[in-house]
């Protein structure tokens, strides 16, 4: 039988690793058939993320997914991140975005906030699902310590410290001009989740993390660039 478009790949293979001190999930061949969803990624018109002017945010070009593609998604991710990271089951899903997401930014350009590890949220529950439609050759996800305050994990009691110190960093030595990578004087590498086609990452966005980028494979073009498709959970 053929798959429906957008079908996940069933039984999911569900796995875990640990990175400092969280764990974070991931399924390889997510999708029983990536192509329909490529097909719409090179259909799509992109645009740049809100903030781009300001050089923050995401840098670089997004476009909406197909409604079908974030249906069969949630369908999983519901059960998939109460069992795998500890959402109580009293509390209702919220989802927001869910975009195609193309990496465009040269280095030079890049605001000082896009040159650090950074955090989606500081509330315990909110969870970034990545879906990787390219290769290992546009890097990965990696995962950060902040060496001055030891937060890995930006939370409602921490945030503040965290924020006053990161800012204090910031303000007194400007991050050089380039995607963030290796450990540096102020935050720690701990680890990563390389880029593969077809593989579903899943993390909290509380961590501090940054997309692992190879400035020469930079692209708005969905065949030869860094395409992703960017979605995010709350309860």
């Amino acid at each position: 039988m053929t798959p429906e478009p957008f079908a996940v790949r069933m039984p999911p293979e569900v796995r875990s690793v640990r990175v400092g001190a969280h764990d974070l999930v991931f399924i390889d061949d997510f999708l029983a058939d990536p192509q329909p969803l490529l097909n719409a990624a090179w259909r799509a018109s992109y645009a740049p993320c809100p903030g781009g002017a300001e050089r923050k945010g995401y840098p670089g070009v997004r476009a909406p997914v197909p409604a079908g593609y974030s249906a069969e998604l949630t369908a999983l991710m519901e059960p998939l991140l109460r069992q795998n990271f500890g959402v109580p089951g009293e509390l209702p899903l919220r989802k927001s975005e869910c975009a195609f997401s193309l990496t465009t930014l040269p280095p030079e350009a890049l605001g000082p906030l896009q040159r650090t590890p950074h955090f989606d949220a500081s509330t315990p529950h909110h969870m970034a699902v990545l879906l990787y439609l390219c290769g290992p050759e546009h890097g990965g996800t990696a995962f950060y310590r902040h060496k001055a305050t030891g937060v890995q994990q930006v939370t409602a009691d921490n945030r503040e410290d965290f924020l006053a110190r990161y800012n204090d960093e910031l303000a007194a030595q400007p991050p050089a001009p380039r995607y963030f990578d290796d450990s540096d004087a102020h935050f720690e590498f701990l680890g990563r989740i390389p880029a593969r086609f077809n593989r579903l990452v899943v993390y909290r966005g509380s961590l501090l993390h940054s997309a692992l980028v190879n400035p020469q494979r930079l692209s708005a073009n969905p065949n030869t660039g860094r395409l992703t498709v960017n979605s995010f959970y709350d309860f």
